[in-house]
C-alpha cells in the first residue's frame, strides 16, 4: 500500500471534504485511512452539550517507546459564502500557478496534511520513531469550539494519555515560512448584542421605535475608541462586527429587534473577564447616548 508521503495529494484529499462546522465531511475518515497505513490507532469520539451540534474528533497514536509528540489541529473549516463567487472552487483543490486552492487549504488542513506526509516518510526512510506520535484532530475548532479540543484533550487524559510536547498546525507565517515565531496567542471572545424595540410603519415612526437606531450606538462604542494600542509582544486588541441581522423582509416596516454579533480578539492588556467587563462598560455608557435617537428619553433597551 502506498503510504501517504505526498503532501500535496494529502491537503487534495482533504480539501475535497467539505467539512463545514459541524459537519464532519469525511475528512476524519480520509485522515482515518491515511493514519491506519502508518500503525496508528484510531479513535473517533462524539461530543455533546446542550444547545450545541453533536461533533465528532479523531485521536489516533503510533505507539513506540520514548517521548510522546503530539500535533494537534482541526479539520473543520468555515462557511465559504458566495459559491460563485469563488475563482476556483471551494471544495475542488484545483491546482493554479503552483498554489492549492479551497477551503481550509491553509487553515489548517494544511498543516496536517505536511505533518503526515512528514511521518510517512519518516517510516518510509527510517522505520518507526522510537518514541510515540499522536493526532489530536477536532472538528470544532471554527465553531462554537465547545465539543472540540478541550473535551477531546480530557477524553484522552482519561485514558492515560500524556504527552511530552505539541506541535499546533494553525498557520502562523503571513508571508514566508519561518518568519514569525510566536511566543503565545491572544485570548478570543464572541458575543451577541440584542436590541429590543416596537415593530411599526415606516411612515409613522413616532408609533414604534427603531431598534436598528439603538443597535447602531452600540455597535459605535463597541468599535470607537481603540481597546489598546498593543504590546511588546501582541497587535492590538480588536473588534470585529460579524454580522448584524434584523430578520425583516419588508422594506416599510421598522422591525421590532435587531442583533449584532461580534468577536474580539485581546493581547495580554485583558483577560476574558476584564474585556467582558470592558464591553458591558462601553454598552451601558451607550445605551443612554442620544445620537442616533432624537426625542427618545429611554435608554436602549439590550440584552
Amino acid at each position: 500500500m502506498k503510504l501517504p508521503t505526498d503532501p500535496a495529494q494529502n491537503l487534495a484529499a482533504l480539501i475535497r471534504c467539505p467539512s463545514v462546522t459541524p459537519a464532519e465531511g469525511g475528512a476524519l475518515q480520509t485522515l482515518e485511512d491515511m493514519l491506519k497505513p502508518l500503525g496508528f490507532a484510531v479513535a473517533r469520539p462524539i461530543f455533546s452539550e446542550d444547545g450545541t451540534p453533536n461533533i465528532e474528533n479523531l485521536y489516533a497514536r503510533r505507539s513506540g517507546n520514548g517521548p510522546h509528540l503530539m500535533f494537534a489541529g482541526h479539520t473543520d473549516v468555515v462557511p465559504v459564502g458566495d459559491e460563485a463567487a469563488w475563482t476556483h472552487p471551494p471544495f475542488a483543490a484545483e491546482i493554479a500557478n503552483g498554489e492549492m486552492y479551497g477551503r481550509g487549504a491553509v487553515d489548517m488542513k494544511g498543516g496536517i496534511a505536511c505533518f503526515i506526509a512528514a511521518v510517512a516518510r519518516h517510516i518510509e526512510n527510517n522505520g518507526g520513531p522510537k518514541g510515540s506520535v499522536s493526532l489530536l484532530i477536532t472538528g470544532d475548532e471554527e465553531g462554537p469550539a465547545i465539543n472540540g479540543t478541550v473535551k477531546l484533550l480530557d477524553w484522552a487524559a482519561a485514558k492515560g494519555e500524556k504527552w511530552d510536547a505539541s506541535i499546533v498546525g494553525e498557520p502562523t507565517n503571513p508571508d514566508a515560512l519561518g518568519d514569525m515565531i510566536k511566543i503565545g496567542r491572544r485570548g478570543s471572545l464572541s458575543g451577541s448584542v440584542i436590541v429590543n424595540g416596537r415593530q411599526g410603519h415606516a411612515a409613522y415612526p413616532q408609533l414604534a421605535d427603531n431598534p436598528v437606531r439603538g443597535l447602531m450606538s452600540l455597535v459605535d462604542a463597541l468599535l470607537h475608541p481603540v481597546f489598546d494600542r498593543g504590546t511588546k509582544d501582541f497587535q492590538p486588541t480588536n473588534l470585529e462586527v460579524t454580522s448584524i441581522d434584523v430578520g425583516n423582509p419588508a422594506t416599510n416596516v421598522i422591525p421590532a429587534k435587531a442583533t449584532a454579533t461580534f468577536n474580539i480578539r485581546f493581547n495580554d492588556t485583558w483577560d476574558a473577564e476584564t474585556v467582558q467587563a470592558e464591553i458591558h462598560n462601553r454598552l451601558d455608557q451607550a445605551a443612554g447616548r442620544k445620537k442616533y435617537r432624537p426625542g427618545k428619553k429611554t435608554a436602549v433597551d439590550y440584552e
